[in-house]
C-alpha cells in the first residue's frame, strides 16, 4: 500500500463541512512543496481567520492511508508558531493508519488551531497552514 491522501466521500463533506459540489471538486489534496520536504502541506479550501484568543477546528476534507506499522503526524508550520503565536491544540496530531475509512467519519482529518498571539491570523484559500509528516 502506497502512502496517500484521498478527498472524503461527498457523502461525508455534506456532514463535515458543506453540501456545496463545487467546493469539494475544487479542494487540493496535501502536497510536498519542494522534493526534498518532509511534509505534505494541508491547504485551505477557503479562507479562515483566527482572531488572539481564538480556536478553530479546521475540517480538512482528507483522509489518509498509509501502512499499518506507521502514522501521520500532523503539526503546523513552523512560521506559523515563530511568527503568529498559532498552534494546535494538541501540540502534535498523531494519526493512526486504521483511522482510514472508518465507520464513524471515514477517517477525516480535522486540524484544531489556537491563536495565541496578539494579532488576527489570516489564512488565504490554496495557502498552508498545517502539514502532514509519514513515519514509521
Amino acid at each position: 500500500m502506497e502512502r496517500c491522501f484521498e478527498k472524503i466521500s461527498f457523502e461525508q463533506f455534506k456532514k463535515d463541512i458543506s453540501d456545496s459540489r463545487e467546493l469539494y471538486d475544487n479542494y487540493e489534496l496535501p502536497v510536498r512543496k519542494t522534493k526534498y520536504s518532509a511534509g505534505y502541506n494541508f491547504i485551505a479550501m477557503e479562507d479562515f481567520e483566527i482572531k488572539p484568543g481564538e480556536i478553530k477546528n479546521i475540517p480538512t476534507g482528507y483522509k489518509a492511508k498509509f501502512q499499518t506499522d506507521e502514522m501521520l503526524l500532523i503539526l503546523v508550520r513552523s512560521s506559523m508558531g515563530f511568527k503568529y503565536n498559532v498552534r494546535l491544540c494538541n501540540q502534535v496530531g498523531l494519526i493512526e493508519s486504521d483511522s482510514y475509512n472508518n465507520p464513524d467519519n471515514e477517517g477525516h482529518l480535522f486540524v484544531k488551531l489556537q491563536n495565541e498571539g496578539d494579532k488576527v491570523f489570516s489564512v488565504k484559500k490554496g495557502e498552508g497552514y498545517a502539514q502532514g509528516i509519514f513515519t514509521k
